[in-house]
C-alpha cells in the first residue's frame, strides 16, 4: 500500500490564507495526553469485556455531564407519555417498482401537548429477506431526501443503496430541534420543557445533537416494529454536525449495529485535545453553535486538556459494534488525522473482544479505506461533504459484516 495521506502543502497553505491563527499543520499540534479509556475514576484498569459495561457506564455519563447533555427517559417509560407511529404512505411502485416508499408519521405526547417529525423508508423489493438499514440524520435541505425522487442528490442516494439491497431511512434534525441558538428548543425538547424558562435549565441539559439523536432512537423504534426491516442490522450516519450527532446516537442506544461519522470533525470524531482545524476554543465551535451542546462545555472553553473525555472515548462507547470514520483530504476544518487517531486510540477498547489494534500510524494513504474486523476508514480526495463515492465505500464495509446473501 503507498505511503498514508498526509495533508497537501497547497491545502494547508490555502487554510493558513483563509483562516489565520487556526492550527491545520501537523508541526503546530501542541503535545497532549490522552484520558485512558480502561482506567476507571477509581483507578482500576478494565480488562475484560465483563468489567467493560461499568466503565463504559462511567464514560456515557461524563459525556452527558460535560458535553451532550442528558436526553429524557425513553418513551413510554415515563408516566403520562405515549409513542404512536402511523403510516401516512406505503408505496410499493416506488422506483419503477424496485423499492416500497414508506412515510411514518412519529408522534410523541404528553399531558397536553404533542411533537411528530417523519421518518422516510426505502426497502428493496426483490431481496427476499427483511432489509439491513442505512439511516441518515439529515442535517441538510430536506429536498437532499425527497421521498419523490425528482430531486436526487449524492448526499443521499437511494436509488444506490436500494440497487445493493439495503434500505435507506432519514429523519429531517431540524424536525426534532432547529438548528438555531435562540429556538432549538422549539422542537422535541420544547415538549418535555414548555414551562421551563431558558435560564432555569440545568447545565447539563440537553441540546440539539442530543435531541437529533433522540429522534435516531424513535427511528429504530418504528424500525423494531416493521417485517420489512432487520433491526439488527441498522447503522446510524450523518454528515459534519449530523455526524457529531450520529455519534451520540450510536453511543446512547446499542441497538444501533453500525455507526458512520462522514466528516464530523470537533465534538465529533476529530481529538479535542489537538486543537486541530475547528475546536471548542474562542472563536470555534461554542461561539458559532452553542445550541449543540449542553452548557457545562463552556467551562473548556480554551481549556479541552481539562475536558475528562476525549472523542476516542466516544467511539469507544460504540465497542464491540460497528464504526466507520470518513475524512475529506481537503476539509482540514474538520481534521482528517485527528478524526482517524480518535478510531486508533479506541483500538484497548476493540481489543477486550480480540480486534486487532489500529496503530497511530496505519492511516491509510488517500481513496483507499482500511477496513480492520468491525472498523472502518477512509479520507477521501475533495472537501466537506457526503458523496455517492463515500456511499459506496459505506456500503462496501456493510457488505464485510452483513453479507448480502445472508439469510
Amino acid at each position: 500500500m503507498a505511503r498514508g495521506w498526509e495533508a497537501s502543502p497547497a491545502v494547508v497553505e490555502r487554510w493558513k490564507r483563509e483562516r489565520p491563527g487556526l492550527i491545520v499543520d501537523e508541526a503546530d499540534v501542541p503535545p497532549y495526553e490522552l484520558p485512558d479509556p480502561l482506567l476507571t475514576t477509581d483507578g482500576t484498569r478494565v480488562d475484560s469485556p465483563e468489567a467493560w459495561l461499568p466503565r463504559r457506564q462511567e464514560i456515557l455519563e461524563l459525556f452527558r455531564a460535560h458535553v451532550y447533555g442528558r436526553r429524557p427517559s425513553e418513551p413510554p417509560a415515563e408516566a403520562g407519555q405515549r409513542q404512536t407511529f402511523e403510516v401516512a404512505e406505503d408505496d410499493p411502485s416506488a422506483m419503477d417498482g424496485a423499492a416500497t416508499l414508506k412515510r411514518i408519521t412519529v408522534t410523541t405526547a404528553r399531558p397536553g401537548r404533542s411533537h411528530q417529525f417523519e421518518i422516510l423508508l426505502f426497502v428493496p423489493n426483490d431481496s427476499g429477506r427483511a432489509a439491513p438499514v442505512f439511516l441518515l440524520l439529515n442535517n441538510g435541505r430536506a429536498e437532499q431526501t425527497d421521498p419523490t425522487r425528482h430531486h436526487r442528490f449524492e448526499f443521499w442516494p437511494a436509488e444506490q443503496v436500494i440497487a445493493r439491497g439495503y434500505g435507506i431511512a432519514a429523519v429531517q434534525v431540524h424536525d426534532l430541534a432547529p438548528d438555531d441558538p435562540q429556538t432549538f428548543r422549539n422542537g422535541i425538547i420544547g415538549l418535555y420543557e414548555a414551562d421551563k424558562r431558558a435560564e432555569s435549565r440545568a447545565s447539563d441539559a440537553w441540546a440539539a445533537l442530543s435531541a437529533w439523536g433522540w429522534g435516531a432512537s424513535r427511528a429504530m423504534d418504528y424500525f423494531e416494529t416493521d417485517p420489512r426491516v432487520d433491526s439488527s442490522k441498522v447503522a446510524v450516519l450523518g454528515h459534519s454536525r449530523g455526524g457529531k450527532a450520529a455519534l451520540w446516537a450510536g453511543a446512547e442506544d446499542e441497538r444501533f449495529a453500525l455507526v458512520i461519522s462522514n466528516n464530523s470533525g470537533c465534538c465529533g470524531a476529530a481529538l479535542s485535545r489537538r486543537t486541530f482545524g475547528e475546536r471548542i476554543a474562542d472563536p470555534g465551535i461554542l461561539q458559532r453553535f452553542p445550541h449543540w451542546f449542553c452548557d457545562n462545555l463552556k467551562q473548556y472553553d480554551g481549556a479541552e486538556h481539562a475536558l475528562p473525555v476525549d472523542q476516542h472515548m466516544l467511539i469507544s462507547l460504540l465497542a464491540p459494534r460497528a464504526v466507520y470514520v470518513a475524512s475529506a483530504d481537503e476539509d482540514l476544518w474538520a481534521d482528517p488525522r485527528g478524526e482517524f487517531l480518535a478510531l486508533a486510540h479506541a483500538s484497548p477498547v476493540y481489543a477486550l473482544w480480540n480486534h486487532a489494534p489500529i496503530q497511530p500510524d496505519d492511516m491509510p494513504p488517500l481513496n483507499h479505506p482500511l477496513v480492520a474486523g468491525p472498523r472502518g476508514y477512509h479520507v477521501r480526495s475533495g472537501g466537506h461533504d457526503l458523496t455517492a463515492r463515500d456511499w459506496a465505500w459505506f456500503l462496501d464495509f456493510a457488505d464485510t459484516l452483513w453479507p448480502p446473501h445472508d439469510a
